[in-house]
C-alpha cells in the first residue's frame, strides 16, 4: 500500500497546510505548503520502518534496513512489556508500537522540539528523510540493490534546493504536525485492511486486551494492493493533484494565507 499511503499523506498535507494560519507558524508561500505536504507524504510511510522486509525499509539501503531491525526489536519489546495474557504471542514487532497514535504524537513532538532547538538543519534533515520515504513509497518496484543510492541522491538534492531557495518552510511545530498527520494517514489506511491496526495499543485496554485491532466491519475491509486499494490510490492521487494545483494557482480557493493580504499577487 506504499503508493496509497504516500498519496493520502500528500493530500492531507496540502489540505492542512492551507488551514494553518501564518500567524501561528503555517506556510506562507505555495512552495512552503508543497514542502509541508512532502513531509506529510513521507511520514505516511514511516510506521512501516518496523519491518526490515518492508520496501520502505530499504529506502536508504543498509542504513535504513539496520534502523528497521532496531525498530522492530524495540517495538516487539514494548509489545511484550505492555501485553496482557489475552493478547497473542508475537515473534516480530510489525504493526505494533509504530502503528499507534502514541507513536504519531511522539514523532511529531520530537521533530518539533529538535527544529525548535536547533533551527533549519534538523528541518532539512527531516525533509531529506521524508522525501526519501515518499519516493520509495510511490515507486515500490524500485527494488534493486542500487536504487537506494538514487533515492538518497534525489532526496538530498531536493532538501538542499529547498534550503537555498525557500528560507521559510513552516514553523517547528507545524512541521512536527506534518509528521504526525502523515503517520495518522498511514494508520487510517491500515485500519481499512483485513487485519486492522492497533492504533490505541499498549495503553487502552478493551476486553482484557491491550493490543486490539481497530478496523471496520468485515465487508468494508480491503486487501492491500487489491482492487479497492487501487481505487483509493486513484482517488487520493486526483485529490493531491487538484490540491497541488489550487495551492500554486488558486490559493484563495483553499482559504490559504498566501499571498499575503494586499500583496496583489502570489508570494515569491
Amino acid at each position: 500500500m506504499g503508493p496509497t499511503h504516500a498519496m493520502s499523506g500528500a493530500a492531507a498535507g496540502l489540505a492542512i497546510a492551507a488551514l494553518i494560519p501564518a500567524s501561528i507558524g503555517g506556510p506562507t508561500t505555495a512552495v512552503g505548503a508543497l514542502t509541508f505536504a512532502a513531509v506529510t507524504a513521507g511520514a505516511a510511510l514511516l510506521p512501516d520502518i518496523d519491518s526490515p522486509q518492508a520496501t520502505v525499509s530499504k529506502t536508504f539501503g543498509f542504513i535504513s534496513v539496520g534502523v528497521a531491525h532496531v525498530t522492530e526489536n524495540a517495538a516487539l519489546a514494548i509489545y511484550h512489556l505492555s501485553k496482557t495474557d489475552r493478547d497473542s504471542d508475537r515473534n516480530n514487532g510489525h504493526r505494533t508500537a509504530t502503528h499507534t497514535v502514541w507513536f504519531a504524537a511522539a514523532a511529531g513532538l520530537l521533530v518539533g522540539v529538535l527544529i525548535g532547538l536547533f533551527g533549519k538543519l534538523p528541518a532539512l534533515i527531516v525533509l531529506f528523510l521524508m522525501l526519501g520515504l515518499a519516493i520509495r513509497g510511490l515507486f515500490p518496484e524500485w527494488s534493486s540493490s542500487s536504487d537506494w543510492l538514487a533515492i538518497t541522491g534525489v532526496s538530498a538534492a531536493a532538501a538542499v534546493a529547498v534550503g537555498a531557495w525557500q528560507p521559510q518552510m513552516a514553523s517547528a511545530w507545524a512541521l512536527g504536525l506534518a509528521v504526525t498527520v502523515g503517520i495518522l494517514a498511514h494508520l487510517l489506511g491500515d485500519a481499512l485492511t483485513k487485519s486492522g491496526v492497533p492504533m490505541l495499543g499498549g495503553l487502552v485496554g478493551i476486553g482484557g486486551k491491550k493490543w486490539w485491532d481497530v478496523c471496520p466491519p468485515g465487508f468494508m475491509r480491503i486487501k492491500a494492493n487489491g482492487v479497492a486499494d487501487k481505487v483509493l490510490l486513484v482517488a487520493f492521487t486526483v485529490a493531491a493533484l487538484w490540491l497541488a494545483y489550487l495551492t500554486v494557482f488558486e490559493p484563495a480557493a483553499l482559504g490559504a494565507s498566501w499571498p499575503p493580504a494586499g500583496s496583489g499577487g502570489q508570494a515569491a
